[in-house]
This record gives C-alpha cells, structure tokens and sequence, in this order.
C-alpha cells in the first residue's frame, strides 16, 4: 500500500511521477479552477503559449491531489505559501504534531513530465529532464556552471549521447540539492560535486562549505526511457534518522494506488576533517545493496 493510510511514515518518501497525458486538458482547467489558489491562477494567466500554461495547470493539480491524499486536507483548502527564494511550502496540516510533522514536499516539471516527492520531518527535492533536451541547444552552456572536477570528468568522456546523458545527470542532481536547501539560483552549482556511477547513481559527494554530505542521500529515476528524474533527501532529525525506502507512483493520483517500493541509499559519509578543495567524499556502503 501506499503508507498513508495509517499516517505518515518518517522512514519513507514518496514520489509521482504524471505525464502532463495522464489527465485531460478539459478535466484539468476543470480541477484547476475549483483547487488552485489566487497565487497560481494569477501566474497561469501569464503563460503566453497553451502549452505552458498545461504544463503548470497539471503540476499544480498534481500537487495539490497529492497534499491532499498525504494530509486529508481538501486540494481547495491546502494552504501552500513561498520562501522569499519561490520555494512552496505547505503552512499547515490537519492533526499535525510533534508525531505529525507538516509534509515537506518538492515539485519539477519540464517538457510535459510532472514530479512531486514529499517526506515528513526532513527536505526533499527533485527535478526532471528529458535526455534529449541537449538536441536543442546543446549544453555547454550549463556545464561552464559545474565545478573543476566535474569538468575535468565530463572532458574524458566522448563528445555526444555519453556525455550529454552525464551532463543531464549532474543538472538534474544538482537542481534537487538546490531545491531540497531551498536556495535555488542562490547557490552556486561551482560549490559542490558529484561523482557518478556509470549508469545510475552518486558515488560520492563533496557539499558546500555550509553543509555536510551526512545530511543528504540521492537518487536517480529513469521512469521513461527520455525522462530523467533525480531525488535529494535530507538525512531528518536525530530522533527519526535517514529515510530508508522510497515509494514511486506513476501516473495522477486519483486514489491510494499501489505503488513500486524501492531501497534508499544511506547518506554520504562525511570525514572528521573537513574535505580540501575540489576533494570528493566517499559514500557509506550500502549493505543492502547486491554485489
């Protein structure tokens, strides 16, 4: 199940994933103009193109359905505010309390894909991309933004799918980290690294100078074979430890559906010293892993 039904579980985190197909334009101007609040009408009456404006329509029906299956809170009636950097946040929740924290949640959406994760008593973030955003524009332009070391990684790599696909990779990551700290274009992707795997997955992390890679574990989704989805979340306080499941939905939520239960890596290590520049930090095995 989906683990709502007894209460929010701080040991877990959940992610949809909802193609802006998944729900019917008329069904979604439908459902938009009975759950949004004044904030996200004013904005979708900006968009200039109708497919801007369904994309937002979607995500943010999306996340309201989402508050509301997580909270019991009507979609009508969830009170989401922004940061003075953008980022929402949901004010309150019914029965909430020092066992019931307010959900955390996180949305991203692009080229017609919608992700929200949500995880209670510690940040989330997430973002998508699909792998052929480099046909547009190509992404040499994103990578000037990377650190050294990243750099120095995507040169080795032969011009093309190979490289573009990492580049992707390390955006996608990057944005959830910036997102789970709720800083946005406030942080510089120069300030911290990754080190991937070759196909999926960090094998380490380097933060930035005002955090620690103990804080944090991520995840890499591939829910379509041209999407890319990556997940930050935060290690949460002392008493409720790391998260150690993640549960992937697909498709809009219309009830409590079953489900995929995936594993959670533990956090990344942090040395008793702190790391020297442009030096990486090594990931804690994962006993759960297979070899």
């Amino acid at each position: 199940m989906s683990g709502f039904a007894a209460g929010p579980d701080p040991g877990s985190v959940h992610l949809w994933f909802c193609p802006n197909e998944a729900l019917e334009e008329p069904l979604a101007e439908t459902l938009a103009a009975h759950w949004l609040d004044e904030h996200e009408h004013d904005v979708a009456r900006r968009f200039m193109f109708p497919r801007d404006r369904r994309q937002y329509l979607v995500a943010h029906v999306l996340v309201r359905r989402v508050l509301s299956l997580v909270t019991g809170v009507p979609e009508a009636e969830a009170a989401i505010w922004r940061s003075s950097r953008g980022r929402p946040f949901l004010r309150s929740a019914f029965g909430e309390g020092p066992g019931r924290p307010v959900p955390d949640f996180n949305l991203s959406h692009a080229h017609g894909h919608n992700v929200v994760a949500v995880g209670h008593g510690r940040r989330v973030g997430v973002d998508v991309e699909r792998t052929d955003r480099a046909a547009e524009r190509g992404l040499e332009w994103i990578v000037q933004s990377y650190s050294p070391e990243e750099r120095a990684r995507l040169a080795e790599l032969p011009p093309g799918r190979q490289r573009d696909r990492a580049t992707l990779r390390l955006w996608t990551l990057k944005e959830a980290y910036a997102k789970a700290r709720g800083l946005g274009l406030g942080l510089p992707f120069d300030s911290f690294a990754f080190e991937l795997a070759d196909d999926r997955g960090v094998l380490r992390f380097r933060p930035p100078d005002d955090d620690t890679a103990d804080r944090w574990t991520f995840v890499e989704l591939q829910p379509r074979p041209e999407v890319l989805v990556s997940l930050a979340v935060e290690r949460g306080a002392e008493n409720s430890g790391p998260a150690r499941r993640l549960f992937v939905h697909d498709g809009f939520p219309w009830g409590r559906s079953t489900p995929r239960e995936l594993p959670l890596p533990v956090p990344h290590r942090s040395p008793p010293a702190p790391a020297g520049p442009g030096r990486l930090i090594r990931p804690t095995p994962d006993p759960r892993r297979r070899p």
